[in-house]
């Protein structure tokens, strides 16, 4: 699935991604103020906030991620030809 050869690269652009996203996911979301729509505690608000942060941004991350091995694949297999 993966088309560069070196894991160790792969693995951080990984690493990083999922953390860059997270973070703009929790930023976004810290934004909305979703204790003013939903009633819970200050504390279960926040637990809310941080997995919801991690849920986006695994998915955009993932979603990025996966863009990236398709063009990669696609130059790879133009190269072939």
């Amino acid at each position: 699935m993966v088309m560069i050869h070196s894991n160790w690269i792969v693995s951080i652009m990984t690493i990083v991604s999922h953390l860059f996203f997270i973070s703009i996911a929790f930023w976004w979301i810290q934004d909305i103020h979703i204790e003013r729509y939903i009633r819970m505690h200050e504390s279960q608000a926040k637990v809310m906030i941080v997995m919801l942060s991690v849920v986006f941004g695994f998915i955009c991350s993932s979603f990025f991620i996966d863009v990236v091995n398709a063009i990669l694949g696609l130059t790879t297999f133009t190269k072939s030809l």
